[in-house]
């Protein structure tokens, strides 16, 4: 990727202008856009048959599809906001710091009890009121922002390892402490790979990125072998048909639905595996459902149109001319893809088990909706390409 140098603030009011004149999706990469709404369309039919199920015991058979569609519709209201505003407003000190302070002081809220709602063991969520927010949702993409303004500043040297690259891993870094703290490995993790993905493009040396993703591995191994379900969990993935009654079971029962939809699957909503065999059909393991259903075709039809969405997403950030704006977009772009990729890889047995959701088709509304507004920019920047 070729990243070319910032241009002035009399441009950048120009944009602007020329945003709020010719409307909110005028000028929008048209890839993008069409990969991003058959994405949408298809995760809520998706969730839909995930979730119907269990869903009857909290009120209806839609009350899942419903909670996303608010989820929606307030990613929708960000997404808009999003296109009206100049996204290199994002690169002033003020709002890139706000975010990040933000971001922060919630994630430092979690860990307080009392504060932090507590569920299936992981202290993730804040609640404010009848909403519970997730606030490392938040965090993943504040993170990209500070990066992005860190990385497109004309004295940042990341070719040289203690005086350039090392201090640009310490933000990142402490916030995967207090992700990881959750715990929640696989969020914490995503975080310190698409800093080196963007550190990578922004020109760093590979045997710099190497150490220091060797000093990254080996936290991660002493974090997962440090308690005893950690190291059940690890185990287990590596033979889940051996651990069935209890570490394994959440994968050999993805895997038997994979197994269960062959090569066409059974049919949208025909699965049995989400009839409580399954745990968290809807959310962690969505995917498995995708398998069960429309079999191996349709898992290749979703993840073509994810590549798909990467790939345009990228073909933004490569057009861009701002170097801010080609980072930013080039970021949220590596960060939907790294957590696509993890998320596929645990529910075919490739990882061990995390709680991370699949982008457009988890259930979760602080997801969809932080996304929604992430794709955005992405699209806002797009426009800058005339």
């Amino acid at each position: 990727m070729i990243l070319r140098p910032v241009r002035g603030a009399n441009e950048a009011r120009v944009h602007a202008l020329r945003n709020t004149k010719r409307g909110f999706f005028r000028g929008v990469d048209r890839g993008l856009a069409l990969s991003f709404i058959l994405l949408m369309l298809v995760g809520i039919v998706t969730l839909y048959a995930a979730s119907y199920y269990n869903a009857q015991d909290n009120g209806g058979a839609l009350s899942e599809v419903t909670s996303q569609l608010f989820g929606v519709a307030v990613g929708l209201a960000g997404m808009l906001l999003a296109l009206r505003i100049d996204y290199r407003m994002l690169a002033k000190p003020w709002v890139c710091g706000g975010f990040l302070a933000v971001s922060f002081v919630m994630l430092g809220l979690v860990a307080v009890p009392g504060i932090g709602k507590l569920l299936n063991g992981s202290r993730r969520w804040l609640r404010l009121g009848p909403v519970s927010f997730q606030p490392s949702e938040l965090a993943k993409y504040a993170m990209i922002v500070y990066l992005a303004r860190a990385l497109s500043q004309k004295h940042r040297d990341v070719t040289r390892l203690f005086a350039g690259l090392v201090p640009l891993f310490i933000l990142p870094g402490a916030m995967f402490l207090l992700i990881l703290m959750q715990p929640n490995l696989s969020t914490a993790g995503s975080i310190l790979i698409v800093t080196a993905v963007l550190s990578m493009i922004a020109g760093a040396r590979w045997r710099h990125l190497g150490l220091i993703g060797a000093a990254g591995l080996a936290v991660g191994a002493f974090y997962a072998l440090s308690e005893d379900y950690r190291r059940a969990r690890l185990m287990s993935f590596r033979d889940p048909f051996a651990f069935m009654t209890n570490e394994g079971y959440q994968l050999s029962q993805s895997l038997l639905a994979f197994g269960s939809g062959g090569l066409f699957g059974m049919g949208i909503g025909q699965g049995r595996q989400k009839f409580a065999f399954l745990p968290y059909p809807e959310s962690d393991f969505i995917f498995a459902v995708v398998g069960e259903d429309v079999g191996w075709v349709g898992c290749v039809a979703v993840l073509m149109l994810f590549m798909a969405f990467l790939f345009f997403g990228l073909r933004v950030a490569m057009r861009c001319e701002d170097r801010f704006g080609s980072l930013l977009a080039g970021g949220i772009t590596c960060m939907i893809g790294v957590q696509t990729v993890l998320n596929v890889a645990v529910v075919i047995g490739m990882m061990p088990t995390t709680g991370l959701p699949l982008p457009f088709f988890s259930a979760g509304g602080t997801s969809i909706s932080i996304v929604m507004a992430a794709v955005g920019i992405v699209m806002n920047i797009s426009r800058d390409e005339e």
